[in-house]
């Protein structure tokens, strides 16, 4: 095997900065802040330690490699540490491994202290200068680690926790176990994003013969790709004969000149976990508009009463109108009636205020509360919302954007009502009011000036006075003015009843859309609004889970 050949794959898989590693990091701290308690609980915990881990691995100074020897019971892997190190270091039992805890091996004069006091290894063998590869070597920390299979739990326990602060894996297996589904199942396949920075050994190779050897490596290349980690070649080697051990050189002298698998090591940590979390966030998010639905807005309106103030509005004009240009003799009648926007609370017009300001200071209206029909579309409308907002999220996800789609019924109900006081709902006068009302009172005054004339004569006439009327033709004067004005002014009430009627209906037409409006902010404030919010956590969460797993 090719001396170049880990720094082949370190270049296919792309070298590593600090920087990049930083963002990786920053992008996996965010999605976690982001999803929240929508992400499963165990998952953000790894991902917490995780983020510890590369911070503390990252400000351990220095250029070594951290290389771990990890493998089944009776696989030979002590042996193969041996034989790499040129001494017998690691105890070797004359019926199975007796390793228990994890021992290092240092090649070079760099200090290794405070990276193996992070790593947690006590026990500590400085090869020396003179012993084989050392100049290739220099830079390499070698881990024997106890065995994972072990019935031992402390020595299974011991293993995985140097596994997790190794930088570099070498498995090691042997013709009889290479395809155990404990090395399979909880090891390989758990580590699928780590191929840059793992080395698969085929130890024993000389128990089988030549042909028998090339097919149980080709069957263990076969079983690897099957577990995702491609890209990684099976070196067979003998510990005992020395068979491979110069490839396994090799191969662990491109590891330590690369000088760049601890990042990598980091970053397919974060890119698993990455991937981890992002099965539980959805592949995109639903695009709700900027507008609450016509639906919705329908149910809002219902509720908040908006066809019952609509028609307040128009019974207020026309009464309004009548006062100005109804008959004067009868105005006084309209005085006894109440007004239809006061019976409602909503006759305070605070002008001078803004929308704000005016809602505070009118307090609550006096509209009827939401018929259960009402209430019944409003949950149906914000169920559908939720519906439609939650479209192919998981659960989790889905379940708050039903809850940001139902608010309390309190608060909704007061946000309509304070919408409904600080619409207005009273234009500006129409120029035919004044005029109307003037004319009124110019016929009423023509009819009181022929009624009191005809009241003079006929006291002149009780009293044998005769007086000479002046007539129209034929018709005396003071009679066609009381007649003329009555007239004309039930002739100008009518008329004033006609325009009334077209501009109450104009009025309550442009009072609804401003309600409508208002009540569609509501909508937009209240459940769309805190919909968009879930749904921009979420999307929030998957750009940065897709950044950490680049």
């Amino acid at each position: 095997m090719s001396p170049d050949l880990f720094k082949r794959k370190a270049s296919k898989a792309g070298a590593v900065s600090n920087e990049a590693l930083q963002e990786r990091g920053k992008a996996l701290a965010e999605a976690i802040e982001q999803g929240g308690d929508r992400l499963p609980a165990a998952n953000v915990a790894v991902a917490r330690d995780l983020d510890r881990k590369v911070a503390e691995r990252s400000d351990i100074a220095g250029g070594r490699t951290v290389v771990a020897l990890a493998g089944a019971t009776g696989s030979g892997k002590s042996s193969l540490f041996n034989a790499l190190v040129g001494e017998p270091v690691s105890r070797i039992g004359a019926r199975r491994p007796t390793t228990s805890k994890a021992a290092a091996a240092v090649w070079g004069e760099e200090a290794s202290g405070p990276l193996l006091d992070w790593v947690g290894v006590g026990a500590r063998h400085q090869v020396p200068l003179v012993a084989r590869s050392t100049e290739q070597l220099d830079g390499l920390v070698l881990l024997d680690l106890p065995d994972f299979d072990s019935n031992v739990s402390a020595h299974r326990t011991e293993a995985d926790r140097v596994l997790k602060l190794s930088d570099v894996f070498i498995w090691v297996t042997d013709p009889q176990k290479y395809a155990d589904a404990v090395l399979h199942d909880d090891y390989i396949r758990t580590m699928a994003q780590h191929a840059a920075v793992t080395i698969v050994v085929l130890n024993q190779i000389d128990r089988l013969s030549r042909e028998d050897a090339r097919a149980c490596v080709a069957d263990l290349e076969q079983l690897l790709q099957r577990d995702g980690l491609t890209g990684v070649r099976v070196l067979p080697t003998s510990a005992a004969r020395g068979i491979g051990l110069d490839a396994l050189r090799a191969e662990l002298a491109g590891v330590v000149s690369h000088r760049n698998a601890a990042n990598q090591r980091l970053a397919a940590d974060l890119r698993t976990q990455a991937l981890e979390l992002r099965r539980h966030v959805g592949d995109t998010e639903p695009d709700l508009g900027k507008r609450a639905g016509a639906e919705l807005t329908d149910a809002l309106a219902k509720a908040a009463a908006v066809p019952v103030v609509g028609h307040a509005v128009e019974r207020d004009y026309r009464m309004r109108a009548g006062m100005h240009g109804g008959w004067p003799f009868t105005r006084w009648a309209n005085k006894l009636r109440p007004a239809p926007l006061s019976r409602l609370g909503l006759d305070k017009v605070a002008s001078q205020l803004t929308r704000s300001e005016g809602q505070r200071a009118l307090g609550r209206s006096s509209l009827p509360p939401a018929s259960p029909a009402a209430l019944a579309a409003v949950d149906l409308a914000t169920r559908r919302l939720g519906e439609q907002a939650a479209e192919g999220l998981p659960q989790p996800w889905a379940d708050a954007v039903y809850d940001a789609a139902t608010p309390h019924d309190d608060d909704l109900r007061d946000s309509l009502d304070q919408a409904v006081l600080g619409t207005p709902l009273r234009d500006k006068d129409p120029f035919w009011w004044p005029l109307f009302s003037a004319l009124q009172w110019l016929f009423a005054a023509i009819a009181l000036v022929g009624l009191g004339w005809l009241l003079v004569l006929a006291g002149l006439g009780f009293a044998q006075i005769h007086v000479d009327v002046p007539n129209w033709g034929w018709i005396p004067i003071p009679l066609l003015l009381l007649v003329g004005g009555l007239l004309l002014g039930l002739l100008l009430a009518l008329l004033s009843r006609v325009l009334a009627a077209r501009g109450g209906r104009r009025r309550r037409e442009a009072a609804e859309r401003r309600l409508r409006d208002a009540v569609e902010q509501v909508g937009r404030d209240k459940l769309v609004a805190p919909v968009r919010e879930v749904l921009g956590q979420h999307r929030a969460t998957r750009e940065a889970l897709e950044r950490a797993a680049r």
